[in-house]
């Protein structure tokens, strides 16, 4: 058996999917099938439980299953210890961001690493935050970028940065004209604000409610971008990070309200698989992210493998 059929096979376990599993490996629905047919003939027991509603493995299959994650772990292990000895950084690193981080937070990273590695390909897809997630733990991507981190089975969730949400208004808004305000008094304006299942909503919220304030938005959005220009055209007032209206305020169609109390902090998290072997450029690109000027030492939020 070849690698290749391991690789396959490993994948359309973890995927419970003919067609995922063709995706990941560049071939198609009907070379899985043949592949697994190949290797159940060559084996002479059967793998999948044929008369199964559900994707089910037989006890040989599960046995197959755990020595393929094994092969293909040291055979990607022993190449990227060549390339490393070669000293040879190149391949496609695939990332995926929410949008507000993907953006307007990984661009200056991207550029950085890129300007060092220029042998790498870099790919960014922007996915909401439960996506991006699954995407890596799907294998889909090698490197997801959320805000609130959480910890996910099987995921390595680290923070890599944290920045701080503000007070957002049209410049034509009575809060422009202050100095400063307390939170508290934002009660008596309206709010809008991105919608109640999203990360960064949940994680405002909770920091609110711990200062003993709570609104409720007059108008809710599913992105940054729709958010931002609802305050553009004001409709109320909103919590955003510098970055993502960093462009609406040097055209001075945005200002920032600065508010008495501690500063509302957002940490950006970096999420990888915990179980699989990274290549040399992964590897390189998370070092050279937690590294970099101003981001400090990446913390831990979760890692669970099991």
């Amino acid at each position: 058996m070849q690698v290749e059929s391991f690789r396959v096979f490993r994948d359309l376990v973890e995927t419970k999917s003919f067609s995922r599993s063709a995706s990941l490996n560049g071939i198609t629905q009907s070379a899985v099938s043949q592949q697994l047919r190949s290797i159940e003939q060559r084996l002479r027991v059967p793998l999948l439980e044929r008369t199964s509603k559900q994707f089910a493995l037989t006890r040989e299959g599960q046995l197959l299953y755990e020595a393929s994650r094994e092969i293909i772990s040291h055979y990607q292990r022993f190449q990227h210890q060549l390339e490393e000895m070669r000293n040879i950084i190149s391949g496609t690193i695939r990332l995926v961001a929410v949008p507000s981080v993907g953006i307007h937070e990984l661009p200056p990273h991207i550029k950085e690493f890129l300007r060092a590695f220029p042998q790498v390909k870099v790919q960014v897809d922007y996915r909401r935050s439960n996506e991006v997630y699954e995407s890596v733990a799907d294998g889909d991507a090698d490197v997801g970028f959320v805000a609130f981190p959480a910890p996910r089975k099987g995921l390595k969730v680290e923070t890599f940065k944290k920045d701080t949400l503000h007070i957002i208004a049209s410049p034509g808004h009575p809060l422009a004209k202050k100095g400063s305000v307390a939170l508290a008094d934002l009660a008596q304006f309206k709010i809008v604000s991105l919608a109640p299942e999203m990360p960064t909503r949940q994680g405002l919220d909770k920091i609110l409610a711990a200062r003993g304030l709570k609104f409720q938005p007059k108008m809710e959005f599913d992105n940054v971008e729709t958010l931002k220009s609802a305050v553009e055209i004001d409709a109320g007032v909103a919590f955003l990070p510098k970055t993502v209206v960093a462009a609406e305020l040097a055209a001075g169609s945005l200002v920032t309200v600065p508010h008495g109390g501690p500063e509302i902090i957002r940490p950006l998290g970096v999420v990888s698989r915990a179980s699989r072997v990274v290549s040399p450029a992964v590897k390189r690109f998370l070092r050279a992210l937690k590294g970099s000027k101003g981001n400090g030492t990446a913390d831990s939020v979760g890692s669970v493998a099991d």
